[in-house]
């Protein structure tokens, strides 16, 4: 909203400072000091809030040392995220833009999932909460209607750079070469490590029958609601210890963060040869509100936390950096980059599936781990959970260097 009246402004009566609202950066800084002060100073109320109406958490005994005084703890602090992210954005962002737009459905739909989640947890006394395949039905609509407008909709294209400049020229001086094909609507992605990275999922059908490309949204929406569906349950799963989830959500938020904005710059996207989307860097707006949303609500949420995220944030989390890696089209880098997320995620899977196939066959169903996910077994194993969460957080920033080194490493 402030962009448009600052536009209106200098459009009208040139307004001294008013031009800087042009400034994606401007903006995007401006974002994060905001997202950083609400998380930080209004998330205290919201977490007093919470305590006076008896909003707690309550706590299963799974033997894990510690466990039994975090019963009470105030939870569905997911709220503070989610406020701190979408007012900078209201704020800031063009509101028209459609990555925006998603992005602001997305945190609606899996916090309203998560929000009533939590409230069945808490106000009905029911643990297991909302049943799981209401909350996968949730997911697979939040990726039908990702899917659906990533497909279909005129605005999301991507453009060919078209330039004939030697590629030992500085950034600066391409800037004034640098011409674009025509916006093109397609269905591309990026492979990394790969030189030739553009990969097409309309070939995965169109091999069949050159026709068939034009129903490659029979392969695009179905991958598309898998990834939603994966990455919000993997958020959901790592959000067991003080800290963990949120800390390193921040780190994959900030990676992706620097692929938006690379990605819908014309001169950096030339200059790094990467995908250039047309509108895609309005999302570091989004990106940087989010992440310190992320960072402020850590000011509460590590050792001993004095507020818990629940699945109103988990999910929430989760839903946006899905949508985040589709619209920048590195959704092939999730499993690199969230790979946190993925070994929670197998761990519960092999765990499950091992117990369940030696029970049938030895008739004593046997574990792989102490237990899952993964951050408990290391708590079984006597670790204390701030030492297992910081070197979490240290192979999340490992990760995060590796997906930024594909820019560049093919």
């Amino acid at each position: 909203m402030l962009y448009y009246l600052f536009k209106f402004l200098e459009d009208r009566y040139q307004l001294p400072g008013a031009q800087l609202f042009e400034f994606l950066s401007f903006r995007s800084a401006m974002a994060i000091i905001l997202s950083l002060g609400i998380s930080t100073i209004y998330g205290k109320h919201i977490i007093n809030y919470l305590r006076a109406k008896q909003i707690g958490e309550s706590v299963r005994d799974l033997g894990l040392k510690g466990q039994t005084e975090k019963a009470g703890t105030p939870t569905m602090g997911g709220v503070i995220i989610i406020v701190a992210t979408l007012i900078p954005v209201l704020l800031f962002a063009k509101l028209e833009n459609i990555y925006v737009i998603l992005l602001i459905i997305t945190t609606l739909w899996m916090g309203a999932i998560g929000f009533l989640d939590d409230y069945i947890k808490t106000f009905k006394k029911d643990k297991e909460g909302l049943k799981g395949i209401f909350k996968v039905i949730g997911q697979i609509g939040l990726g039908l209607i990702v899917g659906c407008t990533m497909y279909f909709h005129p605005q999301i294209t991507t453009k060919e750079v078209m330039t004939e400049t030697n590629p030992t020229e500085n950034v600066i001086a391409r800037a004034e070469v640098v011409d674009m094909g025509p916006e093109v609507k397609d269905t591309s992605t990026t492979i990394p490590f790969v030189k030739d990275n553009e990969f097409e999922y309309s070939s995965l059908i169109s091999w069949i029958d050159a026709d068939l490309v034009n129903y490659a949204w029979l392969i695009f929406i179905p991958i598309v609601i898998f990834i939603v569906t994966a990455v919000s349950n993997g958020a959901n799963l790592t959000d067991g210890i003080d800290g963990l989830a949120a800390g390193s959500s921040a780190i994959i938020v900030l990676t992706l963060g620097i692929f938006a904005w690379v990605s819908g710059n014309i001169i950096f996207s030339d200059y790094l040869n990467i995908m250039y989307i047309p509108r895609s860097g309005e999302m570091t707006i989004f990106i940087t509100a989010f992440a310190g949303a992320l960072v402020g609500f850590l000011w509460y949420n590590t050792y001993p936390a004095q507020v818990f995220m629940g699945d109103t944030g988990s999910l929430t989390i989760g839903g946006i950096i899905a949508v985040l890696a589709i619209a920048t089209r590195k959704e092939l880098l999730i499993p690199l980059l969230c790979g946190i997320f993925l070994v929670e995620n197998l761990s519960v899977v092999l765990q499950v599936g091992w117990f369940k196939w030696t029970k049938r066959k030895y008739g004593e169903g046997r574990r792989i781990f102490l237990m899952s996910p993964l951050h408990h077994h290391y708590q079984k194993k006597g670790r204390h959970e701030s030492k297992i969460v910081v070197r979490f957080w240290i192979i999340g920033i490992f990760l995060a260097i590796l997906t930024i080194v594909t820019l560049k490493v093919r």
